[in-house]
């Protein structure tokens, strides 16, 4: 069979440990099923049983003893899954802004705080909106609905107090700055 696995497909089968095993073997190098058993430490039963779901998937190609991996269908299935994957929703309508949230942002993760001043302002303008304006919030809610974007809270509230996006008095912040969404 010449089937072309998608990534799905292949992630399924690498999730048994025997079938990531031979795989590994085979990318290693070993040739034949007693290669890829002496290498990959399996019974030689646990390995053919193993290569001849591999190639009935179309990931190895099975001639008697000799096996190769058809290396080249994991890039093309990965490729193939990015190309499926729909684009992400913008950040900011804004390009500029949607470049540097895009590249800090993950999964509506802050990844890193940014070093340089006028990306972390555009980051900080953004995280500011999960305050409502009006609203007086004690010091733990800040840190809490902070720590939903990034683990190092005291650093955002920081920089959002010291940017005038929020302001402290004994203990309690408000939303002072920042566009509002209407």
């Amino acid at each position: 069979m010449d089937a072309r696995p998608d990534a799905r497909t292949i992630v399924g089968l690498l999730a048994d440990r025997t079938r990531l095993r031979v795989v590994a073997a085979l990318a290693l190098g070993a040739g034949t099923l007693e290669e890829v058993a002496e290498v990959a430490d399996l019974p030689l039963k646990d390995v053919a049983l193993a290569a001849r779901r591999l190639a009935r998937a179309g990931l190895v190609h099975r001639d008697g003893h000799a096996l190769a991996l058809h290396s080249e269908r994991f890039g093309a299935a990965a490729r193939a899954a990015a190309e499926a994957e729909p684009a992400p929703e913008p950040l900011s309508d804004d390009p500029a802004e949607d470049a540097v949230l895009s590249a800090f942002v993950r999964d509506g993760r802050l990844v890193s705080i940014p070093a340089q001043h006028s990306k972390r302002l555009v980051v900080l303008h953004h995280l500011v909106r999960v305050f409502e304006p009006g609203v007086r919030y004690p010091e733990r809610e800040v840190n809490a609905l902070l720590a939903v974007w990034h683990a190092d809270v005291a650093a955002l509230r920081r920089y959002l107090v010291d940017e005038g996006l929020l302001t402290r008095e004994a203990g309690v912040y408000w939303r002072s700055g920042g566009r509002v969404d209407v």
